[in-house]
């Protein structure tokens, strides 16, 4: 990819749908990266759901768009008011960005011919072949719809990592770049500050935030937890979050003499202060070969990474393409019960070096900040559009179709 200016002027124009509220955790990828776009030169319009008109949420501005709460009707509604704004809008943007659950409801703006932004699908997530539930089965066949629409009426489209790309069989010619997940390193950066290490004999604090689901396979390692203190180790493991699986995280958790909490979901903005308590970050667990988790980008590993903590982590490609050769992963190869057991061991062996690990751990979550992946949107947009003026242009028409 080149740095060259976008075609359109000195200045990148995007207009990004956002299908997601302020209050979901994951809306720091369109909000923080919003903010980071804009700091580099980027005129970005982020629109999402919420009270109509313009509202700022960590001191970023937003359009809001409501969208009412029957869901498909709400869809419609929300998308229709979209097009309500950008239709007399359409010169003033380069580039209209949107998620997958937009597609079906945008990529008609090809319609309005060669004078017109170009549309770019931006997919991060997929759905979950593991299961064969007939909601899974609809879902999957929504989405495959939506990737057949995309690969014939989109102009681009961008991914959260190459092992996405692939699985959801974007055209090689069709894709403008991939931009991860991201964290804002400043802010967790204050849990490293205020973090003390364990002294002699003190329990190493173990933490995770998040969605409890029977895939993340946090249950193996609560009781690994419990058999963790038989041999005179020492853990306490917290578990901020809700989900599901609540209900038996709370029966072992009863049953461990304390070195199982089992806590409350907390605000995203509460998050370091959390992790300055705790000593080592626990990802969630999803098997090895896992697929839907080897194309994700784990934020929480990146969030635990900027907070200075070393990880529990199973070694997912999600996870082992992020932290490479850092020493401080402590890997699980499968979510046995022993396998993790063995993990903690390692952890409990390496106490007194954590504090050296977590060091580590935060010197790399640099490469995984806001500002660092909105540099590759930007570029990835830059890239396309580049590529799109010289498809268009007589002699680039010209080329294209010698080959």
């Amino acid at each position: 990819m080149t740095n060259e200016m976008p075609p359109t002027g000195d200045r990148l124009r995007v207009a990004w749908v956002s299908p997601v509220t302020s209050d979901k955790l994951d809306s720091a990828t369109w909000v923080d990266t919003t903010r980071e776009l804009r700091r580099q030169g980027v005129d970005v319009t982020l629109i999402t759901i919420g009270p109509a008109g313009k509202h700022s949420y960590r001191g970023v501005e937003v359009l809001n768009i409501p969208r009412p709460s029957v869901y498909l009707l709400g869809q419609m509604l929300f998308h229709l008011n979209v097009l309500r704004y950008l239709l007399p809008r359409r010169r003033d943007y380069d580039v209209i960005l949107f998620h997958q659950l937009s597609a079906i409801w945008l990529l008609p703006l090809r319609l309005l011919g060669r004078h017109r932004p170009r549309l770019v699908m931006d997919t991060r997530d997929m759905v979950d072949f593991a299961s064969g539930s007939f909601k899974v089965r609809l879902r999957t066949a929504w989405f495959d719809l939506i990737t057949r629409l995309a690969a014939r009426l989109a102009d681009g489209q961008t991914a959260i990592t190459p092992r996405m790309a692939e699985l959801v069989r974007i055209p090689r010619e069709q894709l403008w770049g991939i931009w991860p997940s991201g964290v804002e390193a400043d802010r967790f950066a204050a849990a490293a500050k205020a973090r003390h290490w364990p002294y002699q004999g003190e329990a190493i604090r173990l933490v995770y935030v998040g969605i409890f689901l029977s895939k993340r396979n946090l249950l193996p390692l609560c009781r690994a937890v419990s058999r963790a203190g038989a041999e005179g180790m020492s853990f306490v493991f917290s578990l901020y979050g809700d989900g599901p699986q609540r209900p038996e995280l709370a029966s072992v958790a009863a049953g461990s003499n304390g070195s199982v909490c089992v806590e409350q979901p907390v605000a995203h903005e509460n998050v370091p202060h959390l992790l300055a308590r705790a000593h080592v970050g626990v990802t969630s667990l999803p098997e090895v070969d896992d697929v839907k988790y080897e194309a994700s980008s784990p934020i929480k590993l990146f969030e635990y990474m900027a907070a200075g903590m070393p990880v529990l982590a199973t070694s997912n490609k999600c996870h082992t393409d992020v932290v490479g050769n850092g020493r401080y992963a402590f890997w699980a190869d499968d979510v046995a019960e022993e396998t993790l057991l063995a993990a903690l061991r390692r952890v409990w062996a390496a106490r007194t070096a954590l504090a050296e690990l977590g060091r580590e751990a935060q010197a790399d979550a640099h490469d995984w900040t806001y500002a660092a992946n909105a540099a590759k949107l930007k570029a990835a947009l830059v890239y396309g559009l580049g590529r799109d003026a010289y498809a268009r242009a007589p002699s680039g028409r010209v080329r294209v179709e010698s080959r």
